[in-house]
């Protein structure tokens, strides 16, 4: 962890590992989704660079990434995440067991994080691959409901860009 990052959810708070939804799944990024979590954003650059919540950051990066750099990338995710600093998501096609299998094909991530520019706020943005972009909204709005129905966070205090 770093000196700067503090887990941001209680103790006690059973962070999820999985939503299943209409059309889609959650599950814990890790390393099981590299060479599919690569092929979907690297396919969708542009499309992601303008998705609120990503516009002007600087991600993904225009030049890409290899493979064992988006491995590091998402260890790094799934670390953040057992220490309970961040938490990244893969955004999978259809509404399997959610078993967190790693299975099915990555068409987006979820990520939820303390605010960098407002301690005390909660970030949240997604993207979607552009050939799914007609999901956008229906993940927008599935993913506002479980962070008000599941997450202990005050609505007032989420910034989540809207679709």
């Amino acid at each position: 962890m770093n000196h700067d990052q503090q887990p941001f959810v209680p103790a006690d708070f059973a962070v999820p590992r999985t939503l299943v939804a209409d059309g889609f799944r959650l599950e814990p990024l890790g390393a099981e989704h590299n060479e599919r979590d690569l092929a979907a954003w690297t396919g969708s650059i542009a499309h992601i660079r303008a998705t609120p919540g990503f516009v002007g950051r600087g991600w993904p990066p225009v030049a890409g990434m290899s493979a064992e750099a988006n491995l590091a990338d998402l260890l790094r995710h799934a670390q953040e995440f057992e220490e309970r600093v961040a938490f990244a998501y893969s955004l999978l096609e259809g509404e399997a067991d959610g078993a967190g299998d790693g299975a099915g094909e990555v068409i987006g991530c979820l990520y939820i994080h303390g605010s960098r520019e407002a301690p005390g706020r909660v970030t949240v943005s997604h993207w979607v691959r552009s050939d799914r972009a007609a999901l956008d909204t229906r993940v927008h709005e599935r993913i506002t409901r479980w962070l008000h129905e599941v997450w202990p966070f005050d609505a007032g205090r989420i910034d989540y860009a809207p679709r």
